[in-house]
């Protein structure tokens, strides 16, 4: 038996309940993780309001990211044993003091990397690199623009990217969070509430505009984003934390200059443990060598995951937040 956040019904933060749960034993193929921090994502609040239909239905145990110990492993289980320290991203289930993972999602951790560290940034670290590394390739003299620079995401990609040699632009929705932005390698940074996004783009790049935009907010900025591309620049829509974007021509993109278009999930690009191991390598090595730095900005118990649904739809968190059993 453990504790454990579980949905009955869809809606606010107040449908999450703080319930006792059976684990079970691992089965062939899995672990069983005693967590010591769990990772908060938009995802998690997706699945919650229904927008994202659960896979198995309610009532459903929300999170998909954490760091723990494994307690025990079941048959055929021969690259982890009691003890090790592992980390994952992966499914829903994570809210929870311990849970059955199967082996085959989790990675051990370097020793340099505190479980906190690790379960604020699988997803989000794993989600950049696979934007930065595989979606559009980002290189020397790349402009980007990614939208939410100061969220968990965010932060990672500007100090990556910045690292990669691209003229780093972001927005955010304040003064102090383009602060934080500019301290995370963003070379310019665009507060949308008081500043036109796209006219500032035009304005920083002499009206080259972009090679690629990276956009997770969705309904609010989607169109804003194809007019900061160049022809033939590619926009990367993963996410829409502001809602759906509404249905479009396909026309629109070539009327704005060839523009490519792609909607890419993470789950897709670690469906495979070839694929799972790539992304979370380079993650580890980019925050080993300290070239991205890994911020938990804030903590909350698991029994308050309600809190911190509120506080990350509010936009009042900055970096990564985890739920502490």
């Amino acid at each position: 038996m453990t504790k454990a956040i579980r949905i009955h019904e869809h809606g606010g933060p107040e449908v999450l309940r703080y319930e006792d749960v059976e684990t079970g034993q691992p089965g062939p193929g899995q672990a069983l993780v005693r967590h010591t921090a769990i990772g908060v994502n938009f995802i998690d609040c997706y699945y919650r309001t229904g927008l994202y239909p659960a896979p198995g239905g309610l009532p459903l145990i929300p999170g998909g990211e954490g760091a723990g110990v494994v307690e025990a492993v079941g048959e055929g289980v021969g690259s982890l044993k009691p003890g090790d320290r592992v980390a994952y991203s992966t499914g829903l289930g994570a809210y929870a003091g311990e849970r059955l993972v199967a082996a085959d999602r989790l990675v051990k951790l370097p020793d340099a990397i505190a479980d906190e560290q690790a379960a604020g940034m699988m997803l989000k670290g794993m989600t950049a690199e696979y934007l930065l590394q595989q979606t559009f390739k980002v290189k020397p003299g790349d402009t980007i623009l990614f939208h939410a620079a100061a969220g968990g995401v965010g932060l990672i990609a500007g100090q990556w990217a910045s690292h990669l040699g691209a003229t780093v632009i972001g927005t955010v929705g304040s003064p102090e969070k383009a602060e934080l932005a500019r301290a995370h390698g963003y070379h310019h940074v665009i507060d949308y509430r008081t500043e036109d996004f796209v006219a500032r783009v035009k304005e920083i790049t002499g009206g080259k505009k972009c090679d690629v935009v990276y956009d997770s907010v969705g309904k609010d900025t989607f169109a804003g984003s194809l007019d900061c591309l160049r022809p033939l620049g590619m926009m990367v829509s993963f996410g829409q934390s502001s809602g759906a974007v509404p249905p479009f021509s396909v026309n629109i993109l070539s009327q704005k200059g060839s523009l490519f278009l792609t909607r890419p999930t993470l789950f897709t690009y670690t469906a495979t443990r070839a694929g799972l191991e790539q992304s979370a390598n380079g993650l580890f090595d980019v925050v080993g060598r300290g070239i991205v730095r890994i911020e938990v900005n804030q903590r909350y118990a698991l029994k308050d995951a309600a809190q911190a649904h509120r506080d990350l739809e509010g936009r009042r968190t900055t970096g990564a937040t985890v739920l502490l059993p």
